[in-house]
């Protein structure tokens, strides 16, 4: 039994004419009758009465005609989702995401575009460090992860793109000796005890850190390590050293803790998107796709911008003055 037999079944049941069913079906006559006489013999018994002056179905065929459409309605359904999965509509799709990532407007806009595009993909978003995002993509639990990487020893498999770049800022106590300061550079950190990532989170922040140091003549001496960076700057709020973190956190207030702008050239650190280096699947490609447009979009947008509209947010940000910042801010 095949469906063209089942369609040619549906409109002879409701037309209840060979006649106007082959004109609907645009076949001939002949052979549809030819079809339904093979698909009675194949179910052994009788879908209809048939006389000169009519065609009605017989009480098989009413039964078989309701499972018919169930059938042909499943059948086409079961093609619908093929071909949107194949356009990348439906499906789930998981991302990792490094923790800085949701303080800045670029997440937040993309997955918003993404879902306004494709409403019935599920999207799995996790918080991982990067080396968990390289060990998910690479097992195939990841199919995209947003992480902190320089892109050294990456592995071969996995293919890095670098998308915006974040200046570094110097969390330090509100009564620190530079707190004062508009901006520091890092040999003036020579003595501090740094607080920042455990090595094993493989994030691309421990090896800034010490690139910046040793540029200034030191090895630094970092005194405690946290996973979490609201963890690190609850420990510079108590007193226990200073912390480099990517600027989109500095958002978070702590009482006692201040940000200051690092002056040193490659006082910042890149956020990269990381897929396996194979042809993305339809999913995959509609969302890089989205990212895409967003990330241009975001970049035409700082073009455009002109230095006045700049400087009349950060005025309008300090209540109309541009004051010394105070110990607080």
């Amino acid at each position: 039994m095949e469906l063209r037999h089942l369609r040619y079944f549906v409109a002879v049941a409701e037309e209840l004419s060979f006649t106007r069913a082959a004109r609907r079906l645009r076949i001939g006559q002949p052979p549809l009758s030819l079809q339904i006489k093979a698909l009675e013999a194949e179910l052994g018994l009788l879908l209809f009465e048939r006389s000169k002056r009519r065609v009605a179905l017989t009480a098989a065929g009413e039964r078989f005609l309701l499972s018919a459409r169930q059938i042909l309605a499943d059948a086409e359904r079961a093609a619908d989702e093929a071909r949107r999965a194949a356009r990348g509509e439906v499906g789930e799709l998981r991302i990792g995401f490094t923790s800085s990532l949701p303080f800045t407007s670029l997440l937040p806009e993309v997955i918003r575009a993404y879902r306004g595009a494709y409403r019935q993909v599920t999207l799995t978003l996790v918080e991982m460090f990067t080396a968990d995002q390289i060990d998910a993509l690479m097992a195939g639990r990841l199919e995209i992860g947003f992480l902190r990487h320089t892109g050294q020893n990456a592995p071969p498999e996995l293919e890095l793109r670098p998308i915006r770049r974040d200046p570094l800022r110097l969390a330090i106590h509100s009564r620190h000796r530079l707190a004062r300061e508009r901006s520091v550079s890092f040999a003036q950190l020579r003595e501090e005890e740094f607080i920042t990532y455990p090595a094993s989170a493989g994030t691309g922040l421990r090896l800034p850190l010490r690139q910046l140091a040793l540029s200034a003549g030191f090895e630094p001496r970092v005194v405690q390590e946290a996973s979490e960076a609201a963890t690190q700057i609850g420990l510079v709020a108590a007193g226990l050293g200073v912390a480099v973190i990517p600027s989109p956190l500095e958002c978070i207030r702590v009482p006692g803790v201040r940000y200051l702008p690092l002056r040193d050239p490659g006082a910042q650190v890149t956020l990269t998107v990381a897929t396996r280096r194979e042809p993305p699947s339809p999913l995959l490609a509609g969302f890089l796709a989205t990212l895409k447009k967003q990330i241009e979009a975001a970049s035409a947008a700082r073009l455009t911008e002109s230095p006045s509209r700049t400087n009349d947010r950060r005025r309008h940000r300090r209540g109309g003055k541009d004051p010394r910042p105070g110990p607080h801010a």
